[in-house]
């Protein structure tokens, strides 16, 4: 049982596969050819039988006339029981057939022929109208030699009379209805098959349009190299009125993202390419100094004309130390950003943010003591928000890192705490100005990037600080994790950095 259900289930599947796999144009023209099939069936099945039903009625009535005359007119002859004369009569049409009762038996039965006489029915003929009782119920009987008939007889209290209409006239004209509603409607068919294609044709060709667009797409090498501008799908098939246009508008669109996302996919392997370039420089530079004093260490370095070694162990030994710190922190730095990229949660508490501004400006100072530092909080009470207090300062100690290195002493460096935001929505903004020789412009578009450096050059120049490019990165990455955001404003005397805090996440 198991094995034959899991045949007919196959079979089945195999049909319905094989229509679906036709195309659309084929479908839609099967489906109104078939559509058209059952209404034409049904309009002429309906109009065959109604006019069945009229002319079986007109001739039902034309039997029971026909029967009612020939009880009269036995009523005013006086032959004897057997007597049909009454078939002479005028208007008595071709094939009427009577017949006489006597007990219920038949005893005299005759038809009128062709050439408008009477001839006697024979008893196989009789035969074929026994079991009709005069009751005036109408009956349809085959005779045997003459066809179809339909026929009534009537008793009562007159003469019991049978009388018969053949039905050939009927049946003629109901076969030539069906004939002649079989081609009106084959004709109608096969126009309305050929209409329906064109049309459907011309109505899917935008569709085609679409498919091809979407073909010559789908064969451009996406993994690999520079990929040009993609097709689109034309402004004539994008009418958002019709099916298709919303089909080729929808393709239009997801091409635009898969540009879109190519181009970041581009921009990101870059950046990446950039990153991992300035990590392997910046890693680079201590590893070497580490190396190279650990071989002067083991008595590989240079010595003096004496023989002497030219730098003393302990002051190699303690640039070992200073370079494995700057490649600590700068592991560490490349850490911290790949756990806020992973969206790895902060440790939130509550923050009083005044405090950790004057801590951090307080720390630059003794780094900084020939910069002029000012702190300005421009607060009407207390300032507390929910923030991660150990990321939150590095991001402000950052800023101030930036404004010390980049600046020459003396300037000025105004630190400002304030508040802003609406009414249902407080927000806090750390400020960190300075007036020193700015920014330049095009560094603006890409200061939060990662190893972004106004010494482009990778080269540090000599006795002068420099930092990884990962101060600023870090900064930014840490006030999205709050929920902020951070911009930059700078022009020759003045730079203008802005941390922009929700008061909570």
């Amino acid at each position: 049982m198991s094995g034959q259900q899991g045949e007919s289930d196959g079979n089945g599947g195999g049909l319905g596969g094989g229509l679906a796999r036709r195309s659309l144009r084929v479908r839609l023209v099967l489906f109104v050819s078939v559509t058209l099939v059952v209404v034409c069936t049904a309009m002429a099945l309906t109009t065959v039988l109604v006019q069945r039903v009229h002319l079986l009625g007109d001739l039902d009535r034309r039997v029971t006339d026909a029967a009612e005359r020939s009880q009269g007119g036995l009523q005013r002859r006086t032959g004897d029981a057997t007597d049909l004369g009454f078939l002479n009569e005028r208007g008595q049409p071709t094939g009427t057939l009577a017949a006489r009762f006597a007990d219920g038996e038949i005893i005299a039965a005759e038809v009128v022929t062709e050439d408008g006489r009477q001839r006697v029915l024979t008893t196989a003929q009789r035969a074929a109208l026994k079991g009709i009782t005069p009751d005036g119920t109408l009956h349809t009987r085959t005779v045997p030699g003459l066809g179809t008939y339909r026929v009534t007889a009537l008793g009562g209290d007159g003469v019991p009379v049978l009388a018969g209409l053949p039905m050939a006239d009927v049946q003629r004209v109901i076969d030539r209805l069906v004939v002649v509603e079989g081609v009106i409607a084959a004709v109608g068919l096969a126009a309305a098959a050929c209409a329906s294609t064109v049309v459907i044709r011309r109505l899917l060709r935008p569709l085609g349009r679409v498919a091809a667009t979407a073909a010559d797409v789908s064969r451009v090498p996406l993994d690999r190299g520079e990929v040009a501008a993609l097709g689109r799908v034309a402004d004539r098939d994008t009418d958002p009125g019709t099916e298709t246009g919303q089909v080729g508008a929808a393709l239009n669109r997801l091409i635009d993202h898969v540009e879109a996302s190519l181009a970041e996919r581009r921009r990101t392997e870059q950046r990446m390419r950039r990153f991992l370039a300035d990590a392997g420089h910046e890693l680079r530079t201590p590893l070497a100094s580490i190396a190279g004093y650990a071989e002067y260490m083991n008595g590989g370095g240079r010595r003096g004309d004496g023989g002497e070694r030219t730098i003393e162990p302990e002051l190699a030994w303690h640039r070992v130390s200073a370079q494995s710190a700057r490649m600590t922190d700068l592991v560490e730095d490349l850490l911290l950003l790949a756990r806020l990229d992973e969206g790895r949660p902060l440790r939130f508490a509550e923050v009083n943010l005044a405090t950790l501004v004057a801590e951090a400006v307080w720390d630059a100072q003794a780094a900084g003591g020939r910069h002029d530092w000012r702190l300005a909080l421009r607060l009407d009470g207390p300032v507390s928000l929910v923030a991660d207090a150990s990321r939150l300062h590095q991001v402000v100690a950052n800023l101030l890192a930036n404004a010390r290195v980049h600046t020459p002493a003396g300037t000025r460096i105004t630190v400002t705490v304030e508040s802003a935001g609406a009414p249902g929505d407080p927000r806090w903004v750390i400020r960190v100005r300075d007036d020193g020789p700015g920014i330049p412009p095009e560094l603006l578009p890409t200061i939060f990037e990662r190893f972004t450096r106004a010494d482009v050059s990778r080269s540090r120049t000599p006795g002068q600080e420099g930092g990884s490019g990962l101060g600023l990165a870090i900064a930014a990455a840490i006030t999205e994790a709050h929920g902020g955001r951070i911009e930059v404003a700078s022009e020759p005397g003045r730079t203008e950095f802005s941390v922009t805090l929700p008061t909570r996440m």
